[in-house]
């Protein structure tokens, strides 16, 4: 079974929950809800339980959920950094829950990095904060997979200068061998196809437009391929998206967060899926934040969330049979 995260209570978590166990509480993927049932109740039916089992009997005529409080009441559209123990609380014990086997994958609704960083949150995201619980740390890496596109930043949540500033040989070869290891492991793909993309216009056409290609990237795509990887590249970001392009590649790596997000939600906005790959665990989430500006209003569409659940209990699939 899989366990589904609070995310921010103030969000369009609670509305994505409802829709989605609406659309699989008779075909699965089951999954329980770690967080405040008050946030669920009036719109379906809903069941506090107390164990991973007893939320695998409940799930077909209610919503389980293993409760959470809150220090203060959720409105909709309205984020209260009040409630920011509770968002981290809820991340913590799905992975705990994993961890021992009571759970076979997490699920994560959407936080705000903002609200749960006023509170002393460490971390830029889900990600590292995952890496931490699961003993890994610096080992994690963010991919977006959608039906028509995989994509990995090399760099993730930081500035665009720093991005620059930060991506080395080092941190594409590590990124690479991670993305290699979790294809194989968890989606199946026994010889997976990496894709690189250049940082600079035209892939820095030679040097003419930036040396970053010939300096840093070219070196790691040599020395993995000396390692028996199918890596290629470094590629003129502007064409790596195109159909045919497409089709030669299992997963493209990109030097910064925007060049790979933009093309993977303007294909698959409505199925993309944030998955965290090095982790001992399965866990994915939809490709969305909280959407604060339209939560409460019965608009959200849970299409993403309904992705990342099915494609989070594939993938627990998958690890068993690599297993």
């Amino acid at each position: 079974m899989l366990v589904l995260t609070q995310g921010d209570p103030a969000g369009i978590g609670p509305e994505i929950t409802v829709k989605a166990w609406q659309a699989v509480r008779h075909s699965g993927p089951a999954f329980v809800f770690l967080g405040a049932p008050e946030l669920l109740e009036g719109a379906a039916p809903v069941q506090v339980v107390s164990s991973i089992a007893e939320a695998e009997a409940v799930f077909p005529s209610a919503i389980p959920v293993l409760p959470l409080g809150l220090a203060a009441p959720a409105i909709p559209g309205t984020p209260d950094s009040r409630n920011a123990p509770s968002v981290i609380d809820s991340i913590a014990k799905a992975v705990a829950l994993v961890l021992d086997g009571a759970a076979s994958a997490v699920v994560t609704n959407p936080i705000s990095k903002e609200v749960v960083q006023k509170t002393g949150f460490a971390h830029p995201g889900h990600t590292s904060y995952l890496a931490e619980l699961c003993g890994v740390p610096g080992q994690d890496v963010m991919m977006l997979a959608g039906p028509s596109l995989r994509v990995v930043p090399v760099t993730v949540h930081v500035a665009l200068r720093k991005a620059i500033d930060q991506l080395s040989t080092n941190l594409i070869m590590q990124t690479a061998r991670t993305v290699a290891k979790g294809l194989q492991r968890d989606f199946a793909l026994s010889a997976p196809r990496l894709a690189v993309a250049g940082l600079n216009p035209h892939a820095g056409e030679n040097g003419l437009m930036g040396s970053e290609e010939q300096d840093i990237i070219l070196p790691a795509i040599t020395a993995l391929q000396a390692e028996g990887m199918d890596i290629t590249g470094p590629y003129p970001p502007d064409t790596l998206f195109t159909p045919q392009a497409r089709a030669k590649y299992d997963v493209a790596l990109c030097m910064y967060h925007d060049q790979g997000l933009i093309p993977l939600k303007t294909l698959d906005m409505a199925e993309g899926v944030n998955v965290t790959l090095g982790l001992p665990i399965i866990r994915t989430s939809p490709d969305h934040g909280t959407a604060f500006d339209i939560a409460g209003q019965g608009l959200a569409d849970p299409s993403s969330l309904l992705a990342a659940l099915r494609l989070a209990a594939q993938l627990s699939e998958n690890r068993k049979k690599t297993a």
